[in-house]
């Protein structure tokens, strides 16, 4: 299993814990907001260096 494959299932993993655990509202809250979050403390080049690279393994 590769390393994003393992990322990708600790992630439905913890979707699922949450939406048991939680209100589904909160529950979208923390797996929509993380990942913004995360993006948003990246520098202005780092963001421009993520999108570049998503763009080329998008086949743009």
């Amino acid at each position: 299993m590769s390393k994003n494959a393992k990322i990708a299932a600790g992630g439905v993993a913890a979707g699922i814990i949450l939406l048991i655990w939680l209100p589904w509202w909160a529950a979208l809250l923390i797996v929509l907001g993380v990942p913004a979050a995360a993006y948003l403390t990246l520098d202005p080049s780092q963001r421009r260096r993520l999108r570049r690279v998503t763009r080329k393994e998008l086949g743009r």
